[in-house]
């Protein structure tokens, strides 16, 4: 069975889900540079990309501890057009099911592979379009979408190529439905396309993609899922001057910073020991203080608001 056949076969050991072909007519990236901070990002991620997924723990730490230093810039890379390109064994949705449920051990990030045998996705291309759309309208808000629609399809077992589901995403983070559906049908799908002919550019060739650059155009990248010091030198690297932000490495702030939370994120946010943040996380459940969405390949908690 020919695993590269299916870019959502994504390889843990490397960390990356690679689309099948891609140019390598690098364009370069000296023309990527920060507008405000030293150190511009451009991440290169796709919203049912595995590997992104698993990689959300150490990008939230880098964004807590150098998010001064950072300007993030997402775009979108189309994981998944279609499913005509397959071939071999690996050729239909329900083969990607077992390797989500493999990948989610293996990232220690929950992910439930059955959403590919009860209710499966043609393209990954709606979705980006989505995050285009809501990026029209407000950054924070898009970022928040994008985190939204991550866990409807990799918890909740969601199709988020159908409508119901991005709309439904789209309320839930505060963004104007007129305007996301008006942006979704119009200027989204360019700027979508827009980001596809700039991968190319750059010969992305799989996701996660980061590339860090600083003003003199030098640029680091960090192509996979990876420890969160791979991130951290790429930074430092081109800022050597980068200061560390020491914030509080307790519940009651990570939960303001980012609203939900999983125990493996929990554990990479609050520098707690992997076998016990889960402990923890549970003791504050049964104390009412958060909420808890509990699938067979793990669970993610979030604020009880009823409590407070």
């Amino acid at each position: 069975m020919n695993e590269q056949s299916n870019p959502l076969l994504c390889n843990p050991e490397s960390g990356v889900c690679e689309i099948p072909a891609n140019s390598q007519d690098s364009a370069g990236t000296s023309n990527i540079q920060s507008k405000d901070k030293p150190v511009k990002v451009i991440y290169y991620t796709d919203p049912i990309c595995s590997s992104c997924w698993g990689i959300e723990p150490q990008l939230r730490k880098l964004k807590l501890e150098y998010g001064n230093s950072l300007e993030i810039e997402y775009r979108m890379g189309g994981l998944l057009p279609d499913w005509s390109y397959n071939s071999g064994g690996i050729s239909k949705p329900s083969d990607v099911a077992s390797h989500w449920d493999e990948v989610s051990i293996y990232y220690d990030m929950p992910i439930d592979g059955d959403l590919w045998l009860e209710d499966p996705l043609s393209s990954s291309y709606p979705p980006s379009i989505a995050f285009k759309a809501a990026q029209l309208q407000d950054q924070e808000k898009a970022l928040a979408f994008l985190r939204e629609i991550r866990e409807m399809v990799f918890l909740q077992k969601k199709n988020i190529s159908k409508w119901e589901h991005l709309e439904t995403a789209a309320r839930n983070t505060g963004l104007n439905i007129e305007q996301f559906k008006a942006d979704y049908n119009g200027r989204a799908r360019e700027l979508f396309d827009d980001d596809l002919k700039k991968g190319r550019e750059l010969g992305v060739r799989g996701f996660p993609t980061m590339f860090f650059t600083d003003a003199n155009g030098r640029t680091e990248t960090v192509y996979g899922s990876r420890p969160y010091s791979f991130f951290e030198a790429a930074v430092l690297k081109l800022h050597p001057a980068a200061q560390k932000a020491n914030y509080e490495k307790n519940l009651d702030f990570v939960f303001s910073e980012y609203q939900t939370l999983t125990a493996r994120e929990f554990s990479e946010l609050t520098d707690t020991p992997r076998n016990q943040s889960e402990k923890m996380l549970d003791e504050q459940t049964a104390n009412g203080n958060l909420k808890k969405y509990t699938t067979r390949n793990g669970a993610i908690w979030q604020i009880n608001s009823e409590q407070k």
